[in-house]
């Protein structure tokens, strides 16, 4: 941990050397404050000429005036410098989850992900506000402190040092031990709420429809329990080390002034300075506790950012380029897994998808055909075998590349808490409202699009609730459509609708799709007449292949899906 917080802080050296003398300079100049204050009281008490006190009475506000400059300087600094460190943080993280998507984030729930791109990299802002300033400018502040007290109290200045030692070392490393484990426990219950919180709210309807609300309330109400208890043991050790301080700071002041008055080598108007300054300089001292503790909830956070950061890649970048035409695609012996441990998704799987043709890939769940269309379109990379594209292996092409020709039309895309013409641009934000809605007519929604009041400026709420299931489908259709995506994969896209409405869907994708190749997966056996080729797959690998009418005549289990359907 201590190298990835050191590799955080190495691109704002600069601007942390002066936050921390900023903050430096901010306590000096309150000691220094205190101290003339002091000697300024003491002095004045004797009466002597008031030229004698003008010196002083300058100093006095001098550093008043350089303590306030010091402190605004510091605050600006140092926030700037978290902030700085946050949007390069929030940068890395999303270039590695760019990287990471799809199949290299499965290991990582949803919200438990999302409390890690908020609330732990928020976190990391006290790296440098309350964990690596506070203790250099502590150790810089009293080491100056300790300069000017030794001439005027030698014993006074080794009993500050003794005093600040045991306040700034011994009881800060106290805090990091006794909040390492709240810490991280707390950085993980707050992940694990969030995702109890997602999936109550996600899953509301069917908690409610089936009665199972005190469940799942008295869960979420455990969930809560548990983080305040964390936080609870956090505050506790918190305000105990404080007080410690606060302690330690009396008891040095009463042995400063006892050491003072019993060694007769202070002047008398010295002595309220001296003393002054051992009480001053815990003001240096006393967020060290706090930042020893808040170091252990940074490297607990740092921690579960780590683990993004070191996720392995999936799909490792290519460096080739894509064939001027796409051209057809092809899998030869293809074997691809999801672990090692785990059964074979695709086995020795042959395919060709010539230019141009329309194709259907049927098979029982389970078979493997949404991991083919993983494969084609490069969110997994085969174990074995070849994938390629025009003739070039999707090895040698950058992921994105590819998917900039290869689309996927998914029966589950998401649908966003926005308007549908911001639904129908994701893929192209800059589209013109020609293309919007020709896109829209070849999916067959812009004849309903323009009967709504607010038209494409409709919203749709969260997950498309206020689409039917119909809508939703074809939506997502007409994204695909708006990308002119050469190639296109349609993952189930009749899924969950009726009868007629799947009919008309086919209908319209046959219709907007005609000259493009086309790969259609499906349970849904009617229809397939449209379609050049019937791919049959079962258990990882293509079993049979050809016309709709050629496959019923044989006995295979192309008939046998078509018997057990009928």
């Amino acid at each position: 941990m201590k190298r990835y917080l050191l590799g955080l802080a190495a691109p704002v050296r600069g601007g942390l050397t002066l936050a921390t003398l900023a903050l430096a300079g901010t306590l000096a100049s309150g000691i220094a404050l205190l101290a003339t204050s002091g000697y300024l009281i003491s002095k004045a008490a004797l009466r002597p000429p008031v030229l004698e006190l003008t010196v002083v009475i300058v100093a006095v506000r001098a550093f008043a005036l350089v303590r306030a400059l010091f402190r605004y300087g510091e605050r600006v600094l140092s926030h700037e410098l978290a902030l700085e460190l946050l949007v390069e943080l929030r940068v890395r993280l999303f270039s590695r989850l760019r990287r990471l998507a799809p199949a290299g984030l499965e290991s990582f729930r949803s919200a438990d992900l999302l409390q890690r791109l908020v609330g732990d990299v928020e976190s990391m802002q006290d790296f440098f506000l309350r964990v690596v300033s506070p203790p250099l400018a502590a150790a810089l502040t009293l080491l100056v402190a300790a300069t000017v007290l030794w001439p005027i109290a030698p014993a006074a200045t080794l009993n500050l040092l003794v005093a600040a030692g045991s306040a700034g070392v011994a009881l800060p490393l106290l805090a990091q031990r006794l909040s390492r484990l709240p810490a991280r426990r707390q950085a993980e219950l707050r992940g694990q709420l969030r995702t109890q919180v997602e999936e109550l709210l996600r899953a509301q309807r069917e908690i409610v429809a089936f009665g199972r609300q005190a469940h799942h309330l008295h869960n979420l109400a455990s969930g809560d329990r548990a983080l305040a208890r964390e936080d609870r043991r956090l505050a506790w050790s918190s305000a105990a080390l404080e007080g410690a301080v606060l302690t330690v700071a009396g008891l040095a002041l009463a042995s400063a002034l006892w050491l003072l008055a019993g060694s007769g080598q202070t002047q008398g108007v010295w002595l309220a300075s001296a003393a002054l300054v051992t009480l001053a300089s815990f003001e240096a001292v006393q967020p060290l506790p706090a930042a020893f503790q808040k170091l252990a909830q940074v490297n607990a956070s740092a921690q579960r950012l780590r683990e993004i950061e070191t996720a392995p890649v999936p799909v490792p970048e290519g460096r080739g380029g894509l064939p001027a035409q796409p051209g057809d695609v092809k899998l030869e012996g293809a074997w691809l897994r999801y672990r090692p441990e785990a059964e074979w998704a695709l086995r020795n799987a042959h395919l060709t998808l010539r230019a141009g043709r329309r194709y259907a890939l049927i098979g029982p769940s389970g078979c493997g055909k949404s991991t083919l269309a993983r494969a084609l379109v490069r969110l997994r990379d085969l174990d074995r075998g070849t994938a390629t594209l025009g003739g070039v292996d999707l090895r040698r092409l950058d992921p994105e590349s590819v998917q900039k020709v290869v689309g996927v039309c998914a029966q589950d895309a998401h649908i966003f808490n926005a308007t549908l013409a911001a639904n129908l641009k994701l893929g192209r934000p800059q589209a013109g409202w020609a293309d919007v809605k020709r896109a829209a007519r070849q999916a067959g929604l812009l004849d309903w699009i323009e009967r709504l009041p607010a038209g494409f400026q409709t919203r749709v709420g969260a997950g498309g609730e206020a689409l039917s299931g119909g809508q939703r489908q074809r939506l997502s259709l007409a994204r695909t459509l708006l990308m002119d995506f050469p190639i296109v994969i349609l993952d189930e896209p009749t899924a969950n609708l009726d009868e007629a409405t799947a009919t008309a869907l086919l209908h319209d994708i046959w219709r907007a799709l005609d000259g493009r190749t086309v790969l259609l997966i499906t349970h849904r056996l009617r229809g397939l007449e449209a379609v050049d080729e019937v791919l049959v797959m079962e258990s990882g690998r293509i079993v049979e292949c050809g016309r709709e009418s050629e496959l019923r005549q044989r006995d295979g289990l192309y008939a046998e899906l078509c018997r057990l359907a009928a």
